[in-house]
């Protein structure tokens, strides 16, 4: 594929999917004014220096985050009470906590009582193992897990999500996991966090799906791509995603709030990654 070809295939080009957006509420906008980081950019930081990372990025001007590692006792290696004491200090309060299937089969109620200790609104299901997406049966008892997981952390006025990448999108044993899941999870139990970035190296558009479950995404992933074949992330503003026009839908898709991330690939180090996409999102006046 040529990288005329390339640029046209991964621009948003569907008629329906570029249609004007309703206007925003008041509160609709505000909702856009608060910005979050996902603190798995800035794993390494953390590793060296927890507390110091954390005031740097509220000082970049973050108002929340989300936390990964999130193990249903302990959260990024430390206990509840440690961890909810640093956050705090830092006046960085967790959103939301990235977790594994293992934490859903083993102690949930537990996870999920730690989870409201620490003051999180969403609990997401971030990441399936190559051994555990192998079949599609996989997929339908992981719904289940799912549902059934929904159900105790609603009930603790915590929403479940579930965090793509692109294997979803991947066709296996002649259907689209993301497409099941979907599908088949509660659609007022279960909601989407998706990830911007991996949805479109999977060449899907988000539009598309914002428009066709609507209400479904409250989180978003900011992170952006280089213009280039390898389509590599890179910081939000330096790749070739337009950001206006994704936050334009974001009363379609539900939004309730967005972290910038980097997974790697960073031009700088990652404090200034997490910079530059806050200082380009707070340059688009939305």
């Amino acid at each position: 594929m040529n990288r005329r070809n390339f640029v046209q295939k991964s621009a948003l080009a569907t008629a329906g999917a570029l249609a004007a957006p309703s206007l925003l509420s008041m509160a609709e906008y505000e909702k856009l004014k608060q910005f979050g980081v996902a603190l798995y950019t800035v794993r390494n930081n953390l590793n060296t220096d927890f507390d110091g990372t954390l005031k740097a990025l509220r000082k970049v001007g973050f108002d929340y985050c989300e936390a990964f590692d999130f193990e249903g006792k302990t959260v990024l290696g430390k206990s509840i009470a440690e961890a909810k004491k640093s956050f705090a200090k830092a006046k960085l309060p967790i959103k939301s906590l990235h977790l594994k299937q293992h934490t859903m089969r083993k102690g949930w109620q537990e996870a999920v009582d730690n989870a409201a200790e620490l003051g999180a609104q969403y609990m997401i299901l971030a990441w399936l193992s190559p051994e555990e997406r192998k079949s599609i049966d996989q997929y339908k008892e992981l719904i289940d897990l799912i549902n059934k997981s929904a159900e105790v952390s609603n009930k603790s006025g915590i929403q479940f999500l579930y965090h793509n990448h692109e294997f979803e999108f991947e066709t296996v044993d002649g259907q689209v996991p993301y497409d099941l899941i979907l599908g088949q999870t509660d659609k007022n139990l279960v909601k989407m966090e998706l990830d911007i970035y991996w949805t479109r190296f999977a060449d899907q558009d988000p539009l598309k799906l914002f428009r066709e479950n609507r209400g479904r995404f409250p989180l978003w992933h900011i992170k952006d791509m280089v213009i280039d074949e390898d389509r590599k992330m890179t910081e939000v503003g330096a790749g070739r995603i337009d950001w206006r026009q994704i936050f334009a839908h974001a009363q379609e898709a539900g939004m309730q709030g967005f972290y910038v991330e980097q997974d790697g690939n960073w031009t700088v180090d990652p404090i200034s990654s997490t910079q530059a996409g806050y200082k380009h999102l707070k340059g688009l006046r939305f």
